[in-house]
């Protein structure tokens, strides 16, 4: 099921060459042709499954995992830095902070008094949901201590955040230190009461659901800083019944602090630094696995193009960035554009994202830059469009089926979009469940996920499938060719000089014509 047919690879090459003649028909002075086309194809396909390898090499090492902020991403970072020092980029290592949190082993609690009783624990991968979950980024701890409770409304209100338990310092008055605090969801955010609880001497905090319709279950919640006492989440019935009063025991084991991880971004020696196209995939896996499909599959392929592309003289400047701390919460690719001078964000005309590219049970996604799906989010900023329609391009010159998928921000191009910077990219699915009418068109299994393995160990090179890899490489060629040569760029600016733009598409409808006859799907 994973594997492609020879003339698959072939036929998503020779688009690669036929849409890197696009541009000419804007501009004869400065453009690729079938030799570059050929170059960037055969030469980058090769290269992608080296850099698998290699990524998966790294997290056999470093205990199957590529993580930010472990020695699995250091050293992914570091073999990407090299590869790109030696294809002729100036790469520049970009450090910052981020809060690292695992979960080494399941916590435990149980109530010593008045009558022992032990509750389910929720497990580190989330497998299953327990009558508690530790909280994402509480502190390690092992104690015994009586509860005291915090502001509680029992019974729970008619509606949600009716208790405001803990979210003032005001609400600890009296509170005996040494105590644990029994704290009720609402109003304020987790971090809040658990910060309240600490500064108030409590040795570990429990945050029980409010207890409305839609409530009641354990809350699997995500402190998102750091804190130095045990904080988990219970259900609204464990709640309940522990604020009748009890000693309990309550054992965490985590690691939440704060580390470095690093960025690498790649920028060309050729083209107008004033108009840069970039690219972007993050490298981090998860803790639990060494993240070959999300996202060594994105990264790898960009990390081939860039290669492919570091000797070829551009119109416009290429420059190519790989994320860390994407499965943070995208922080990797906030860091950068937050801290980009408003003359050095402008300068970027456009951003292209590839995150998990050869998903095994895959759908072609091409994110929605123009909202024509009328699915979630508007359209992108201008721009988004027309490179969704370039997508759409080189899949039609195949003959491929594609659909859309929403700019849920998900992945690291929500902070450009968020900057106003027309965005697009790739997707072959995740987490997600395959439609029938998706299996029609790509085939693979309806009903079941995109990626079986997503956020698994299971996530090695096995989890490839090698037609979706081939088809969506040649598209971040095609992609990262037609705009380093395009003198008008997608963008506000594309209005100015409409016969450049419609030059362009005509020659990609004209050349896909010629090949239509030699293509089969």
């Amino acid at each position: 099921m994973r594997t492609v047919m020879r003339g698959g690879v072939y036929r998503a090459l020779t688009v690669v060459a036929a849409l890197t003649l696009a541009p000419v028909a804007a501009h004869a002075d400065a453009a690729p042709g079938p030799a570059e086309g050929r170059l960037i194809g055969f030469g980058a396909l090769t290269a992608v499954k080296e850099h698998l390898r290699a990524l998966q090499a790294v997290a056999d090492i470093y205990h199957g995992t590529r993580a930010a902020g472990t020695r699995g991403h250091d050293a992914s970072r570091d073999y990407v830095a090299a590869k790109l020092r030696a294809a002729g980029y100036q790469v520049t290592v970009q450090p910052f902070d981020f809060p690292f949190y695992q979960e080494r082993s399941t916590a435990l609690m149980e109530r010593v008094a008045p009558a022992h009783k032990v509750y389910t624990p929720t497990p580190p991968d989330g497998s299953g949901l327990g009558d508690f979950a530790t909280m994402s980024y509480s502190g390690r701890g092992d104690v015994i201590a009586a509860l005291q409770n915090v502001d509680l409304v029992l019974p729970p209100g008619p509606t949600p955040s009716t208790s405001t338990s803990g979210c003032e310092a005001a609400d600890f008055a009296g509170f005996t230190p040494g105590k644990i605090a029994l704290l009720q969801r609402g109003t304020c955010t987790f971090l809040v009461k658990a910060r309240n609880a600490q500064a108030a001497g409590a040795v570990a905090a429990i945050i029980f659901n409010e207890g409305q319709p839609g409530r009641t279950a354990t809350p699997q919640g995500n402190l998102g800083e750091p804190v130095s006492i045990p904080v988990v989440g219970a259900s609204f019935a464990v709640g309940q019944e522990l604020a009748t009063g009890a000693t309990v025991h309550l054992k965490t084991d985590t690691i939440s602090e704060v580390r470095t991880t690093s960025n690498v971004i790649a920028d060309s020696p050729w083209g107008d630094p004033n108009k840069v196209v970039m690219s972007g995939a993050h490298l981090d896996s998860v803790l639990e696995g060494p993240g070959i499909n999300d996202n060594g599959s994105g990264s790898a392929a960009l990390l081939a193009v860039a290669e492919a592309l570091g000797k070829i003289p551009t119109r416009n400047r290429l420059r190519f960035a790989w994320w860390s701390a994407e499965e943070l919460g995208l922080l990797g690719s906030k860091f950068y554009v937050e801290h980009l001078t408003p003359a050095r964000r402008s300068r970027i005309k456009l951003y292209l994202n590839y995150d998990m590219i050869a998903s095994p049970n895959y759908a072609l996604k091409i994110y929605d830059g123009d909202d024509s799906d009328a699915t979630g989010e508007p359209a992108g900023p201008p721009g988004s469009a027309e490179i969704e329609k370039l997508f759409e391009s080189y899949y039609d010159l195949l003959h491929q089926g594609h659909n859309g998928t929403d700019f849920d921000g998900r992945s690291d191009y929500g902070p450009f979009i968020a900057a106003g910077i027309a965005s697009g990219g790739l997707f072959t699915g995740g987490e997600g469940i395959k439609t029938a009418q998706e299996a029609a068109l790509f085939g693979g299994t309806a009903g079941q996920p995109y990626d079986a393995c997503y956020h698994k160990a299971c996530d090695t090179t096995t989890n490839i499938n090698d037609r979706a890899l081939a088809l969506n490489t040649g598209a971040i060629a095609a992609a990262a060719l037609v705009y380093a040569f395009k003198p008008v760029l997608p963008g506000p600016a594309a209005a100015a000089e409409p016969a450049a733009e419609t030059a362009a598409i005509t020659a990609i409808a004209d050349t896909g014509a010629e090949l239509r006859g030699r293509i089969k799907r």
